[in-house]
């Protein structure tokens, strides 16, 4: 397995070769060379912060020993969520942080996401300054008089609590007086400690927690997929609850599940949010290409503008900067709420949620029909490193040439109203292949036709 060096972080399976999996050299060589990058602001602070993987705190260890070596002042969150590292850096006015998570990926796998002084992921130039630097090994350690030290800072949880609290379109009272029992499903990782913590605050007195040790073992596999939940289902169903949450490791994607333990949609999770928001607030709205068309139209119905950006959050952001977006995020469940951080958010994300959700006075199976029923099919299809992507893309795109065509990030094709995304990913050597329509097997029809064209074109 090559390490996967892109917008979302320097990722790879824990052992085996340097280079081609992500090994103590290699985190000495990424985390030397971020930190050689940020020694251009004159800025030696830097916030770090991991989630709960088997291989987190042999990583942590390293990296942060490096940081200490190349002269920096680490704030060392220990165990948390991306989106409290990204609120952290800011505050503590850092030049910059690192998130060591893999997010969805399963346990053998770990992650360093870099972020930038406004807590945010480095845009592509950026991290291809930092690539170069790793690959010429053009840094510098200092000497034993110019070491730098690690403070440990375990408050961030209060203070990003506190903060989705204090929000102004969360509503704790209307949550608190809705008496909610809620099933949180934390994947043993950082949400046990987080998601919980938050519910507490809203108010929620009943909330049964599974999966909430945290050792990354991973009950299941951590992509919080319908496939991927059953258990949360039959324990919302079990323990007569409102409503399940889901998340994933590093707790910056979220999704819900009904009281009859059916799914209410990750795709609709941005959907909901953003109903909420644009009722209070008038403005545009964006999303992946990868997204449910219902965000488009929920946006219009409020008198907003809709726009598409590419996949990953880097790119989202960019374009909700450009456009002025008052809610943005990815059809993933992650949630992006401008004028809290530039991020995506899970804890925004629940609180914004339940309080749309108690101030309609609806179950959440009722409330789920306030949306359109639109139904994406996700499949992804494993690469050799011999497959020419983009001529691969250009065979498909030439085999569909008479159907609208958007080539801004990977190859989307529409079919009147339906549509199919066929992408890269950025965390994995895989193609995805999203498609959407009104129809459950119309969706899963137009993936499989493609999927046998790829396969036949490779």
């Amino acid at each position: 397995m090559a390490l996967i060096k892109s917008i979302s972080g320097i990722r790879g399976t824990i052992g085996g070769v340097p280079g081609e999996n992500l090994t103590p050299l290699d985190l000495v060589k990424y985390t030397a060379a971020f930190a050689a990058f940020l020694a251009e602001t004159n800025n030696s602070k830097i916030v770090v912060g991991r989630d709960g993987r088997m291989s987190g705190k042999m990583v942590s260890d390293i990296c942060v020993s490096t940081l200490v070596a190349c002269g920096f002042h680490v704030i060392d969150l220990g165990i948390t969520t991306t989106p409290t590292v990204e609120i952290a850096v800011k505050n503590e006015k850092a030049a910059g942080g690192i998130i060591l998570t893999a997010s969805h990926n399963p346990k053998e796998w770990n992650a360093l996401k870099l972020l930038n002084a406004e807590g945010e992921f480095l845009n592509n130039a950026d991290g291809l300054k930092v690539l170069k630097i790793a690959e010429s090994e053009n840094f510098v350690f200092q000497q034993v008089t110019n070491l730098g030290k690690v403070e440990v800072k375990s408050a961030y949880l209060d203070f990003h609590i506190d903060a989705v609290c204090q929000y102004p379109l969360v509503d704790v009272e209307a949550i608190s007086k809705s008496k909610f029992k809620i099933v949180v499903d934390a994947i043993n990782s950082s949400g046990a400690l987080y998601v919980p913590a938050l519910l507490k605050k809203l108010g929620v007195k009943e909330v049964i927690v599974i999966n909430g040790e945290i050792n990354g073992k991973f009950d299941h596999n951590p992509e919080p997929l319908p496939k991927h939940l059953t258990a949360l289902s039959n324990e919302v169903v079990s323990q007569k609850a409102s409503l399940g949450i889901a998340v994933d490791p590093d707790v910056d994607r979220l999704c819900f599940v009904c009281e009859d333990g059916s799914m209410f949609g990750e795709e609709y999770t941005l959907v909901a949010v953003a109903d909420y928001i644009l009722s209070k607030r008038k403005g545009n709205t964006v999303s992946n290409l990868s997204s449910t068309k219902s965000l488009k139209e929920v946006t219009q119905l409020h008198g907003g503008q809709y726009f598409p950006s590419a996949v990953g959050e880097v790119n989202v952001v960019a374009k909700m900067k450009e456009v002025n977006a008052v809610i943005g995020g990815e059809g993933n469940g992650g949630i992006i709420v401008p004028d809290f951080h530039y991020g995506r958010d899970a804890l925004i994300g629940i609180a914004l949620f339940l309080t749309h959700l108690a101030h309609s006075k609806k179950s959440i199976k009722k409330f789920r029909g306030n949306f359109p029923d639109y139904f994406i099919s996700k499949n992804k299809i494993t690469l050799s490193k011999e497959v020419d992507v983009p001529q691969l893309f250009n065979k498909i795109k030439e085999k569909y040439k008479n159907n609208p065509t958007n080539t801004e990030d990977g190859l989307k094709i529409e079919f009147g109203t339906d549509w199919v995304h066929l992408r890269t990913s950025n965390t994995e050597p895989i193609i995805r292949i999203y498609s959407e329509s009104n129809f459950e097997t119309t969706a899963e029809n137009i993936a499989k036709k493609i999927m046998q064209d790829i396969n036949e074109s490779m």
